[in-house]
Formats: C-alpha cells, structure tokens, sequence
C-alpha cells in the first residue's frame, strides 16, 4: 500500500491544502485526491486552528464518503466528540476555537457537522494496523504487547501517550519516553507531542513537527519512509515543542 501519513492538523487548513498539493494530490469537489496513494490522519484535526469544522468536513468525506483515507483519533477529537455528545468537558486548550467556530453556525450547518464528526469518530477504530502489520498509526503511539488490544489502558495510550500521572506546572500531564522503550516489528507513525523535527527512534516516527504552534505540517510517506513538510503559517511558539535527551 502507498499512504501519506499527515501529522496534527489542529484545524490548520491553509498548511493542509499546501503539503496534499506538494504531496502530489490534487484537489477535486473540495478533497485532495491521488491517482494511486491515500493519505493517513493520526488525530486532533481540530482546535487552536483557524478552521477546524472545514478540516473535519474533508477527512469526513475522504474517509466515509470516497474511501480514499484512513483516520484514527487524537485527544482533541476524544474531547471534541464528547462536547458533541453533550457531556460536560472544559471548553479549554484549544477546544475553545473550535466551539467558537460551531457556535458562529446556523443550527441546521451545526448539525450537519456535529453529525459528521460523531459518525467519523464512531467509525474510527482506535489506531490502524496496516500492511499486514508492518505499519501501526496511534495518536500517541502505543506499545508493542498493546497491538491487537482494545481495552481501556491501550485507549488511554494511543490518545494521550505514557502518562505518569504527574502534571506540568502548566497542567498538561508528564508522559513518559516510551519509543525509547520499543523495539517492536511493526513501524509506528504518531504524533500528540509537538517536535521541531521528525523524530526517529527504534523504527518509530513522531511527525507533529507543531504545525499550529509555528513549526511545520509534516507527513511520512509510506513505504518510501520519506518525511515532507510545508512550513506553517501560524505564530511560533517556542516553549509548546518538546526536547529529548
């Protein structure tokens, strides 16, 4: 299989439309379409970006309506998915924009879209196993003895990484090194912790190289294993990339 793996989008639609078309896609009734490759979304489509609810539209139909993508969900989508649901969440850390963004709609355009990513995220398993197991996309990554299990550790996994249970003075969680552990067969392709540059360690990708914080959309072309990236156009933000020893 050819597939463009694309990391975190955060609703920024401009650096999508750009690397898709650098990538080779062309764009056909307002989806980036290729002759014989798909393009892989590893979560958090949404939020801090300027236009999120127009990013979940495309992914909705690349993937349900035309076939022609896989997705698998990030936190943000878990968080997104559960205001749509009506439960109580904290209208924060990006989420916010987002809301903004649904709330500025007409009640029929704000069903439509609550509709679409309810059946996008329903429909999503909660990482892919592709290419006979060669390759595994996860949000967050995800152990070699999680591959093949669903349960709710391996949940808490993919969508928020090796959580110690410990927090940043800025309340994110502190998270454990876990590519730093694996040594598993099949390659991972994640995202969730914004990098200045892909990082490669013990056959796994980090490609959220922090398009909305500054840095870049970046994607992994599979199986070339080639990294391409478009510079994005939002503010930078220094302190939100991490550093690893």
């Amino acid at each position: 299989m050819k597939i463009d793996v694309i990391g975190d989008i955060h609703g920024c639609l401009a650096e999508f439309q750009e690397h898709t078309l650098k990538l080779g896609y062309k764009w056909v009734n307002g989806i980036p379409l290729h002759e014989n490759r798909v393009l892989g979304f590893l979560g958090d489509l949404t939020d801090r970006g300027p236009a999120s609810l127009h990013v979940i539209e495309i992914v909705w139909k690349l993937v349900l309506k035309e076939k022609k993508a896989y997705y698998t969900p990030g936190n943000h989508c878990n968080k997104l998915y559960r205001f749509f649901l009506g439960n109580k969440v904290q209208i924060a850390h990006g989420l916010e924009t987002t809301v903004a963004e649904y709330e500025s709609l007409y009640k029929k355009e704000q069903q439509s879209i609550r509709k679409k990513f309810v059946e996008l995220y329903e429909k999503a398993p909660l990482y892919l196993v592709l290419d006979n197991t060669k390759l595994v996309i996860a949000h967050a990554g995800i152990k070699q003895e999680f591959i093949g299990q669903s349960h709710g550790k391996v949940k808490e996994f993919v969508l928020y990484g090796d959580i110690t249970g410990k927090k940043h003075p800025d309340g994110s969680p502190i998270r454990r090194d876990w590519a730093k552990e694996y040594h598993g067969e099949p390659c991972i392709i994640y995202g969730h912790t914004p990098v200045k540059e892909p990082r490669y360690i013990n056959n796994t990708y980090n490609i959220d190289t922090g398009a909305v914080f500054g840095g870049k959309l970046t994607a992994l072309r599979y199986p070339e294993m080639e990294l391409v990236s478009v510079t994005s156009t939002m503010p930078y933000v220094e302190e939100k990339f991490k550093q690893f020893d």
